[in-house]
């Protein structure tokens, strides 16, 4: 066990996590020249394209120490920047030791260096800070380490300079891995103690579980249970997770690896659970990880009510491989049976989207996502809303709360004033702001969560040209004047587009949704009516004409009579049309129509 060493790579989005681990993977020899491309560890087809992790990857490593010629067994996991995954570094901190540090030379700490450090300190961990990309031309290597030594009060020979793309520092961060970083403490005679900090389904093999043994040893062939569901299932296979997964004989205290229970059902086990042996077990779980709070919510329905069974089952096997996902089965008048989800922000809305047409093959409709409310009716119960039809009449509410998040973002001194306008108009309030170098601003505001769910990432990064980082977490309730905002088409009323928008906003929103509706749906031969109403009130209209069919095509010469004829003919006709006519809104339009600013 002395020999072992578990740690994970954590930075705020597009510091070099992923460029540094294949660099690592390349040095060690853990994947050859041939078979090495960029993003090694991620292996979704959704992560090349777009250039982020989005899943936690761990991977064993086999390094030779130079000073004493041991050897020594790396597991390493390298965990996504972005905070809408930042679930997925909280998980791989709990099966970690140490944790890398990355800062981008040229970019310094930004907020979700922070936000994981924080983490990464709550749970003991031993930090190497790293300076990454010192090969480029505007890296401030001496700034960064300044900032780096006020944040973590570390020494400056401590710091390693790196480089990602180019291999500098690599042979020092891994003989630091060995000589800083603790190893692993277990007792190998003790009952089994085993954390399961990620799992995935294989449709051959049922549910893959990625475990971190703390105490005793975890054999093929053996008799386990989880602790928390009671299930209790043989150990199939065990083995460690390098390119592939290799299968050994047995997983002892201190290490990484998978088990295959040969379990098909995926709600019987749990991220989080502790697997222990029947005969002998632990008299305590493994203290696991807090439980996920969603942000945001959503609903999500299959094109198809048919489809209601796959679509439970799709997202039941996504959650085993996002723990952050929860959901619950709900019903809309209009929709028919779905789901209400959870999710961690709009990036891991649209990523589940997106997962769930790519590997399960599911045409979903999702509606206007929605941030959870408090409501008092006139008979003073407060409730919780998490939809749009929830909310009661004005004449039986009394009052409603939104939730209110702590804001922080950190960027350059010449952006304050586009920040504060963004912020002023979110409803944003300004609480503090301080230099935390020359160069570099930190501000704190307290926002309503429903004001960043849609498009204000994207404005911050527009309006700050990339250079603000953002970070956030849940502060409290606080009373708001909330209203619904119903989207209409030719009187008709889209459940799936009706929002919940404090009343001040309310305008600007129903203009803008029935402006991007009027781009986003396609014309029909009947003109369709866009309406943004609340209530009974219509506060935004837009039209979109009618298709029109050249019938006096085939009318060549006669008399003017004749066209006239069929014109009237058609002009009853698309009355008709309009009074039995339906509009459908493609699946596309529900995401789309919430990028009011594109």
């Amino acid at each position: 066990m002395k020999n072992i060493r578990n740690f994970c790579i954590i930075a705020h989005i597009d510091h070099g996590k992923s460029t540094l681990a294949d660099r690592l993977l390349e040095y060690t020899n853990t994947i050859s020249k041939r078979d090495m491309q960029d993003q090694a560890l991620d292996n979704m087809d959704l992560e090349r394209e777009r250039g982020i992790t989005i899943k936690s990857h761990a991977i064993q490593m086999k390094y030779i120490h130079p000073a004493n010629g041991e050897e020594y067994v790396f597991n390493l996991i390298d965990t996504p920047g972005h905070v809408d995954f930042s679930y997925e570094v909280s998980r791989s901190i709990a099966a970690c030791e140490g944790a890398l540090l990355l800062v981008d030379a040229s970019q310094g700490i930004q907020a979700q260096t922070i936000s994981n450090l924080y983490l990464a300190v709550d749970h003991d961990l031993e930090i190497i800070p790293i300076v990454n990309k010192v090969d480029m031309e505007s890296a401030m290597v001496e700034e960064v380490q300044d900032q780096i030594i006020d944040l973590i009060g570390c020494k400056r020979e401590d710091i390693i300079s790196a480089s990602g793309r180019t291999g500098i520092g690599i042979p020092e961060i891994l003989a630091a891995a060995v000589d800083r970083i603790p190893a692993p403490k277990g007792d190998l005679e003790a009952p089994l103690q085993t954390m399961i900090f990620d799992s995935m389904f294989n449709s051959y093999r049922g549910v893959i579980a990625y475990v971190r043994v703390m105490n005793g040893v975890l054999k093929k062939g053996d008799k386990i249970k989880f602790y928390n569901t009671g299930k209790e299932v043989t150990a199939e296979e065990v083995g460690t997770l390098r390119m592939g997964m290799v299968e050994t004989s047995e997983i002892s205290a201190g290490n990484v690896g998978y088990v295959i229970t040969g379990i098909k059902v995926s709600r019987e086990i749990k991220v989080g659970d502790t697997i222990t042996h029947i005969a002998r077990p632990c008299e305590i779980p493994v203290k696991g990880f807090e439980e996920v709070k969603p942000m945001v919510f959503a609903g999500v329905y299959p094109l198809d009510t048919d489809d209601f069974e796959d679509l439970r089952d799709s997202l039941e096997k996504l959650q085993l491989n996002d723990a952050s996902l929860v959901f619950e089965p709900e019903t809309s008048a209009a929709l028919g049976f779905g789901f209400r989800c959870g999710f961690l922000g709009m990036l891991h809305l649209e990523i589940v989207q997106e997962r769930l047409y790519r590997e399960f093959d599911q045409d979903i409709i999702t509606t206007v996502p929605n941030v959870p409310y408090y409501a008092t009716n006139m008979k003073q119960e407060r409730f919780l809303i998490h939809q749009p039809s929830d909310l009661p009449d004005p004449n039986h509410l009394s009052s409603a709360e939104e939730p209110y998040i702590y804001a922080q973002i950190i960027t350059k001194p010449e952006y304050i004033g586009n920040i504060m306008k963004l912020c002023m108009d979110k409803r944003g309030i300004l609480q503090k702001q301080n230099y935390l170098t020359p160069t570099r601003l930190e501000m704190i505001f307290h926002m309503p969560l429903a004001e960043i769910v849609f498009d204000f990432y994207d404005q911050l990064k527009s309006t700050t040209r990339g250079y603000a980082s953002f970070d956030y977490h849940l502060l409290d309730y606080r009373e708001t004047d909330l209203v619904r905002l119903d989207i209409k088409l030719n009187g008709e009323q889209v459940d799936a587009l009706s929002a919940l928008v404090h009343r001040s906003k309310a305008e600007y929103m129903g203009r803008r949704m029935c402006e991007k509706l009027k781009e986003l749906l396609p014309r029909q031969q009947f003109q369709i009516a866009i309406q943004g109403a609340i209530g009974q009130k219509v506060i935004a209209r837009e039209t979109i004409s009618a298709l029109r069919k050249d019938v006096t095509a085939k009318c060549y010469g006669g008399d003017i009579s004749r066209k006239r004829k069929l014109l009237e003919k058609q002009k009853e006709g698309k009355k008709r049309m309009k009074q039995f006519g339906s509009v459908e809104v493609p699946p596309e339009a529900f995401i789309k129509v919430l990028k009011l600013n594109d």
